[in-house]
């Protein structure tokens, strides 16, 4: 009995803090999630996907960067201020008949953008607080189900992404102040933790700005950057010398390595 009890006790615990984080749950090992998650879907923007460009995670060309229309903007629940940003999920659309197509299997997107709340009553504002919502782009959406479906319930589940070449870091700023996006970042996706070193200083912890835009505020320029960056998982990868001594705002540096 006093085993039973035991069990009991870490089940529960368990379950709170399932619920704490968000339903944006870690993976462990790089492996996909098992268990699969009741949510919504919608669609924003035409199959183009110019509307589904920049976005709340700091990200900019969703093309040029390597993402494209695999992606959704996540609802304040999933977000969680950004720091699921860069995390990859698998939806598929369920017990929808009317709507969902058949066989249609489930589809990986990566999370690029915020579905900001609305707070004007209204029995159909998805993306508010407790719920549970991904805003894909059109051209995803209408992988699962009939674009007139509007919305549709899915069931999904974190999965490892996995991205071509190595993690990128966009620098941007000036002499006093500088910032550094990490992205096509693969495994968890989501970065937990950002270190940077130039050639003449020890490791400095960088701050987050907002999404996946990383700051400091130490002066750098004209030395080559070293990062140490951490994915939600706990998992750390040391990038060292990414960019030269003569790097500059606004160019891309490409890790040699990915998660």
């Amino acid at each position: 009995m006093a085993r039973f009890q035991n069990l009991f006790t870490w089940a529960v615990f368990i379950t709170l803090m399932v619920q704490a984080m968000g339903d944006v749950i870690p993976l462990g090992k790089g492996r996909a999630g098992k268990i699969w998650h009741d949510a919504h879907a919608t669609f924003y923007g035409d199959l183009n996907g110019g509307e589904t460009m920049q976005g709340a995670c700091g990200y900019g060309d969703l093309f040029q960067q390597g993402y494209g229309l695999e992606t959704a903007a996540l609802s304040t629940k999933l977000f969680k201020d950004g720091h699921a940003c860069g995390a990859c999920f698998q939806i598929r659309c369920v017990k929808d008949p009317q709507w969902c197509i058949p066989n249609a299997g489930a589809i990986t997107i990566t999370a690029t953008n915020f579905c900001p709340p609305n707070w004007i009553p209204a029995p159909d504002h998805w993306c508010n607080p407790p719920q549970r919502h991904f805003d894909l782009s059109m051209t995803m959406f209408t992988k699962l189900a009939q674009a007139k479906a509007g919305i549709i319930p899915v069931k999904y589940r974190r999965v490892p992404c996995q991205k071509r070449g190595g993690v990128k870091f966009e620098l941007k700023g000036n002499p006093y102040w500088l910032t550094a996006l990490v992205f096509n970042v693969g495994g968890a996706g989501d970065v937990a933790n950002v270190k940077i070193k130039a050639s003449s200083t020890d490791w400095l912890q960088m701050s987050r700005n907002w999404g996946q835009v990383w700051q400091t505020g130490s002066n750098i320029v004209g030395q080559s950057l070293s990062f140490l960056v951490t994915t939600s998982d706990g998992k750390t990868l040391r990038f060292d010398d990414v960019a030269p001594a003569n790097w500059q705002f606004g160019q891309t540096y490409e890790g040699r390595i990915n998660f």
